[in-house]
């Protein structure tokens, strides 16, 4: 599963402000039968709620990493405190993996004077993991002509996965721009109908995985957050 669950800084979303308990249950409620989920605008402060709130869900060991994104300073891009006024840690790009799980973080080319940006992979028997959030696209943040971090980006996020991978999270694109290509020649995409994944209308959300692999895809309901979680099941 892949869901940007909102929770940081937009105070339009339900999940804004609400404490590490709250978010990690909220997760585990969307995740279901999910092996490996990918979370954007997750809040760090919740990584260990989170892990213990997939252990008790599904009755499984889990394993939860967290890494925060960065200011143009290099100080971490915080999360807003929760109702009760306790800090949340940062916004942070979040993989959970059912079992142990070794991970790794690959930093991106990002604009030098928005939030920097990474990919977190997790390696397992057989195949890597890997999330992201890219660059939004808005004016402070790879408006250009051409999408010149976002094109950068992907090229890294597919480096950073290699040929065997389950990758995705909130490319922050739509299908048609050039920048996501590259992921299109090398891998399948889960969702050939490019169904809306924000509630602005647009596919933002993606999840790959190699050719002929794929064997079921859904869109998750709309809670809490202005994204819908997706799912991918793969044969590999």
């Amino acid at each position: 599963m892949t869901w940007n669950v909102c929770a940081g800084t937009n105070a339009d979303c339900a999940l804004y402000r609400t404490t590490a308990q709250e978010l990690a249950w909220a997760v585990s409620g969307q995740a279901g039968g999910a092996d490996v989920i990918f979370l954007q605008e997750f809040c760090t402060s919740a990584t260990w709620d989170l892990e213990q709130g997939l252990e008790l869900a599904t009755g499984r060991q889990w394993t939860v990493r967290s890494w925060g994104l960065t200011g143009q300073d290099g100080s971490p891009y915080a999360c807003h405190p929760d109702r009760n006024g306790r800090p949340r840690g940062a916004q942070s790009v979040t993989v959970a993996v059912a079992g142990e799980a070794a991970f790794r973080t690959h930093e991106l080319t990002s604009p030098p004077w928005y939030v920097g940006r990474a990919v977190l992979c997790a390696r397992l028997t057989g195949v890597k993991v890997c999330g992201t959030h890219l660059s939004s696209g808005r004016a402070d943040d790879d408006r250009q002509p051409g999408s010149p971090y976002r094109t950068k980006q992907i090229r890294q996020l597919l480096a950073a996965a290699g040929e065997r991978a389950v990758f995705g999270g909130d490319l922050n694109t739509q299908p048609g721009n050039p920048a996501v290509a590259p992921a299109y020649r090398g891998f399948d995409e889960c969702d050939p109908r490019l169904r809306a994944t924000h509630e602005n209308g647009k596919k933002l959300d993606y999840l790959f995985a190699p050719k002929g692999t794929i064997r079921m895809c859904r869109l998750g309901p709309f809670g809490g957050s202005d994204h819908r979680p997706l799912f991918v099941k793969v044969a590999l």
